[in-house]
């Protein structure tokens, strides 16, 4: 059984920056690729970014390439998602998960039905 426990949320000024970490526990690790999603009031969640747990690839969707990171500690207990040049449609709820989809194609995530979630961060930018 996987458990995600998102921090780092906040608000902040529209090129400010925040730093999200998931603690990772249970098998979260073993998913092949982990990622953050997130989602705006009325509006559907999105991939944002993913890495392989094993190689460390990254993916990013294109309206935080350049802006955002997302890495892994050694141990692969914790997740980040560094975010830079933050803008006010950055504003969501940020979940962390794992079991996602990490399409080498597209460079995209997206999620399954074998996805496991946090309960999530607020980022409110302004």
């Amino acid at each position: 059984h996987v458990q995600l426990v998102e921090s780092g949320g906040g608000s902040v000024q529209a090129g400010g920056s925040l730093r999200l970490s998931c603690g990772v526990s249970g098998y979260g690790y073993s998913s092949y690729c982990m990622g953050w999603f997130r989602q705006a009031p009325g509006e559907e969640r999105e991939g944002v970014a993913g890495i392989t747990t094993r190689s460390g690839s990254t993916y990013y969707a294109d309206s935080v390439k350049g802006r955002f990171t997302i890495s892994q500690d050694n141990a692969k207990t914790t997740l980040y998602l560094q975010m830079n040049s933050l803008k006010p449609e950055d504003t969501a709820m940020y979940y962390c998960a794992a079991h996602i989809i990490c399409e080498s194609g597209t460079q995209k995530v997206r999620s399954s039905y074998l996805t496991s979630w946090g309960r999530g961060t607020q980022v409110t930018v302004s």
